[in-house]
């Protein structure tokens, strides 16, 4: 089964590397662009889109999309932003999350219009080599036997597993594990990837440390 596909589109490109980063990781293909006019035609499963674009006003993006598509859209808000949410629901927005947001909660919206929209999840099962991670149970495997993993070891691991052989940077797994919130060391992570590396056994080598970044996974040691 292909992965939906979302298309993000906001003026700062901060908010679209970490949208790219954390929903690529989630298992979805994503596209951003800092232009409205950019959707027009779009094929993708699923538009996130702020209010306020540098080309054109959101909210008569909106509208004019959905006057052509069916495509579900979920909006980015501030928290100033309360009446246009509202036309935005008015004019054919599916879900609006307010900024600051947490990814986690901005994911989770994603699933739930998907699966409403009939799109589905990604595969709730990763396969990276001998690991095997099922997203449905909070359990990962190796060579078949389950791996006695705490939450946030097994959060990490399925990042990981979910972008092989791609660089996650300790910032961004912070991020994405602990939250927007989080104000201790990075070294928190590298703590938890020593405490993975053990339970891996024979297959520690899986997760390289790139010096001065992060981590990232690969499918043989």
């Amino acid at each position: 089964m292909p992965k939906p596909t979302i298309l993000c589109i906001d003026a700062q490109q901060n908010v679209l590397d970490l949208l790219y980063a954390s929903l690529s990781t989630s298992g979805y293909t994503v596209h951003t662009t800092h232009l409205g006019l950019d959707v027009i035609n779009t094929t993708a499963d699923l538009v996130i889109l702020d209010i306020h674009l540098p080309d054109i006003d959101g909210l008569e993006l909106i509208r004019t999309l959905r006057s052509i598509s069916t495509v579900p859209i979920l909006v980015l808000t501030e928290s100033t932003d309360e009446i246009d949410a509202v036309l935005a629901f008015e004019y054919g927005a599916d879900d609006f999350v307010t900024k600051p947001f947490s990814m986690r909660e901005l994911t989770s919206r994603v699933r739930a219009i998907l699966r409403r929209c009939g799109n589905g999840n990604p595969d709730d099962k990763i396969k990276v080599g001998p690991i095997l991670i099922d997203s449905e149970n909070y359990e990962a495997f190796r060579n078949g036997e389950k791996m006695i993993l705490t939450l946030k070891e097994y959060e990490l691991l399925k990042a990981l597993a979910s972008s092989p052989g791609r660089v996650l940077s300790r910032d961004f797994l912070l991020d994405r594990i602990w939250g927007h919130e989080y104000f201790g060391e990075t070294r928190t992570v590298d703590v938890h990837i020593r405490h993975i590396r053990q339970k891996l056994g024979d297959d520690a080598a899986m997760i390289e440390t790139v010096r001065g970044v992060g981590y990232k996974l690969t499918a043989t040691a």
